[in-house]
């Protein structure tokens, strides 16, 4: 069925405006359209595993379809041994020789479990305590273990972002600058921190309002012009 093009424009606009009234209370979410922006800022939680990143850096995790997302929403959890995303989606962390890979406890740890009181620290790290026994003495001791480094992406100055679901594509062919926090190029991790939204709902819901009517407008315009165009053809007829 054909849908003409204005109309077509249109109807993305109204999703958009749907994406963002959906997201106004997704920590770190960016707006698709300026008009629905407020200022983020970020605030005080009690979970060692929420931190707020730095400015202009986002998260990567693994798609669905194994490709590379980005949000800023810093509101991991530790689960089945491995560091997810809010939206269900692995965090990638960036290892010594430059590769993304997943975050995840040591195997070993997780089967005996005996990890615990899991942690991301302002460089990034994703720590945890080990209770071992000294076999010398029977005496119980925690140690630091190291999961892994949380990656940060930073794009060029006026780089737009596509929103796909609760993440963010790259453009084609565009590639981020990667790096870790505290890197001497990333800023350090906010830790225990949560990132509000950076979408206005009072705002994006006005908008989507006025989106909508837009929306009826257009389309009563060519309903009446495709009457029009009929009742001529029938005359003619």
């Amino acid at each position: 069925m054909h849908v003409d093009p204005a109309i077509a424009a249109m109807l993305g606009r109204v999703a958009q405006r749907e994406e963002d009234a959906l997201h106004a209370y997704t920590p770190g979410a960016e707006p698709s359209f300026e008009d629905s922006a407020r200022t983020q800022r970020s605030y005080p939680v009690l979970d060692g595993l929420s931190v707020a990143p730095p400015d202009s850096a986002y998260f990567l995790e693994r798609g669905e379809d194994g490709s590379v997302r980005y949000t800023r929403d810093g509101s991991f959890t530790v689960r089945s041994g491995m560091l997810w995303a809010a939206d269900e989606r692995a965090v990638l962390g960036l290892t010594e020789n430059g590769t993304l890979r997943e975050i995840s406890v040591d195997p070993v740890d997780l089967a005996l479990n005996r990890a615990r009181d899991a942690r991301i620290e302002a460089n990034g790290t994703l720590a945890y305590e080990r209770e071992v026994i000294d076999p010398r003495n029977g005496a119980r001791e925690l140690q630091r273990v190291i999961a892994g480094r949380i990656a940060l992406a930073r794009f060029a100055a006026g780089t737009s972002l596509q929103r796909e679901g609760s993440g963010l594509s790259a453009p084609s062919g565009v590639a981020p600058h990667l790096g870790t926090p505290d890197d001497g190029n990333f800023a350090p991790l906010a830790t225990m921190q949560r990132e509000s939204s950076g979408i206005d709902i009072d705002r994006s819901v006005d908008r989507l309002r006025v989106a909508y009517r837009e929306l009826d407008a257009v389309q009563s315009l060519y309903h009446a012009k495709d009457s029009a165009a009929k009742t001529a053809m029938d005359l003619i007829k």
